[in-house]
């Protein structure tokens, strides 16, 4: 997994409540267990119209935010059915980071396992963080994982909370696997004694 220290993007907003994993990657779509190709369905329902052109009005459509690897969404961003497609399908379309007031436990979850960082601020810094982004394409914000500050084009500073194991994870590039393979020696010699003291197994 990629490892994520600083990121300096634009952001879209999106303020939008309750958007479920069905808005951010329908159903239709959930045929694949691979981790790619998923971007280009990316809110499917609401980047096209019936006929399959662009709908000009969503936001990721918008030539000021069509390269946006930050979202600052509305309150209670993922919820709806559990499917991991949801996170994927960001982290395909080039999502890295999602700010909103509250998540979906399952979702918020998941976002850290493929390298996105979801995070939680309080509705006045949203409020002030989707003014910035609703300055097109000077909507650039960046996101200082280590000192956990997020910086807004005038240079205002705004700190969020993160629970350190996952912030580890994130920093260090380390998914469910990668955490496994940091064990390896121990799996090994475990392996290994086992093999000796039950050589039938």
């Amino acid at each position: 997994m990629e490892k994520f220290t600083t990121l300096t993007a634009v952001a879209a907003p999106m303020p939008l409540i309750n958007i479920d994993t069905d808005m951010i990657i329908p159903k239709q779509f959930l045929k694949t267990i691979k981790r790619s190709g998923l971007g280009v369905d990316l809110f499917y329902e609401m980047r096209f119209n019936e006929d399959g052109s662009e709908n000009k009005d969503f936001i990721l459509n918008q030539d000021a935010y069509r390269n946006a690897e930050i979202i600052v969404a509305g309150d209670n961003f993922g919820c709806g059915s559990s499917r991991e497609h949801a996170p994927w399908a960001l982290k395909d379309f080039g999502i890295k980071c999602i700010i909103s007031t509250s998540f979906a436990d399952i979702f918020y979850n998941n976002s850290f396992k493929n390298g996105i960082l979801p995070i939680v601020v309080s509705e006045e810094d949203q409020a002030k963080l989707m003014d910035d982004a609703s300055r097109g394409a000077n909507a650039t914000l960046t996101i200082d994982l280590e000192n956990q500050v997020i910086k807004g084009p005038d240079g205002g500073e705004i700190s969020f909370e993160l629970d350190p194991f996952k912030k580890k994870c994130l920093l260090e590039g380390l998914d469910d696997i990668g955490l496994t393979m940091e064990k390896i020696a121990n799996v090994d010699k475990f392996e290994s004694e086992m093999t000796k003291e039950r050589p039938w197994v």
